[in-house]
């Protein structure tokens, strides 16, 4: 597993490196003021309910209360989303963390600037009658997940090497490792929300919930450029996703909180209303916590030294750090 790991790992800090590159050739800043006078800022999203608070913000009208005209872009994945952001198309993204420290610890021109929420919520779901009971269990099983460096995955790796058991990871995620899981193709999956409570309402058993409790989860990234041209707007962008987030935690399962939440990822409501609760979001960074998420990918070889505090955005410093 640890070969596999290491040359994916590579593979994708090429891509990054190469990314940055292309951010320093000249391409134009996506941010400007519009004709109403509204500051815009273009978010790369691949969507998911992770990013709830985003859309709620966006539905509700509470980026136009802060003079913000805010645009979302569709991207496929979390990867995709942070090269459109440094390439200057677009000037904010959320993340697992791990997406965003790689890239920033490999010189792309990023910095986080808020947490999205904590803890991590994507679990391990075996079959009812899986012989996986215990983390020893896990030795020489075949897990589904979504990538080596994703921080659920690390989170069960180290849990599992603490009792001497490896697994070996199939890059699988989603609708794709439910398949596997249906077909017996794998033994488990490594899966986040709503994916985790799709199958959990078809009946698989979670495990291991607890190994991902100190774990933040998602981060909110922006590029150098939007950080230097528009501070105060993006500080007044991060208040409109905290009071999102307010109205998200007072009811998480509020009818037009499921609605916005299904309409903008396509998930099932009955998936939403199941894991919803799960979503504890938040703004404030668990610097600690990105930190030793980072000391991990030291370990994988995925970046050379830990960005420390340079990862974060001096420009929210007493604000979310």
């Amino acid at each position: 597993m640890k070969k596999q790991l290491k040359q994916l790992i590579k593979t994708v800090t090429a891509g990054v490196l190469l990314m940055a590159l292309l951010a320093g050739c000249g391409t134009p800043q996506s941010s400007s003021d519009n004709e109403a006078g509204l500051t815009r800022i273009i978010v790369a999203d691949a969507k998911t309910t992770h990013h709830l608070n985003l859309y709620v913000a966006k539905e509700l009208g509470l980026f136009e209360k802060y003079n913000l005209d805010v645009e979302i872009i569709s991207t496929e994945d979390n990867a995709a989303s942070r090269d459109l952001v440094v390439s200057g198309g677009a000037d904010v993204f959320w993340t697992c963390p791990t997406t965003a420290i790689a890239a920033i610890a490999n010189g792309a021109p990023l910095k986080t600037i808020a947490q999205v929420k904590k803890p991590c919520t994507s679990v391990l779901l075996v079959p009812t009658d899986s012989p996986i009971k215990t983390l020893a269990d896990l030795d020489g099983k075949e897990i589904a997940g979504i990538s080596p460096t994703c921080e659920a995955v690390i989170s069960l790796a180290v849990a599992a090497g603490a009792v001497g058991a490896e697994f070996e990871l199939q890059r699988l995620a989603g609708g794709p490792a439910i398949a596997a899981l249906e077909a017996g193709a794998v033994d488990g999956a490594i899966l986040e929300e709503p994916s985790a409570s799709i199958a959990e309402l078809l009946g698989y058993t979670v495990l291991f919930r607890e190994v991902a409790e100190n774990i933040p989860c998602r981060t909110i990234n922006a590029s150098d450029s939007i950080l230097a041209a528009n501070p105060e707007q993006l500080k007044d962008f991060i208040k409109a996703i905290d009071e999102a987030n307010e109205i998200i935690l007072a009811d998480p399962i509020a009818e037009n909180i499921v609605t916005i939440a299904a309409d903008y990822t396509g998930a099932p409501e009955d998936a939403i209303i199941n894991g919803n609760d799960l979503l504890k979001f938040r703004i404030a960074l668990d610097t600690d916590g990105l930190k030793a998420l980072a000391d991990e990918l030291i370990i994988l070889d995925n970046i050379k030294e830990n960005p420390e505090d340079s990862m974060f955005s001096d420009v929210f410093k007493g604000v979310t750090w």
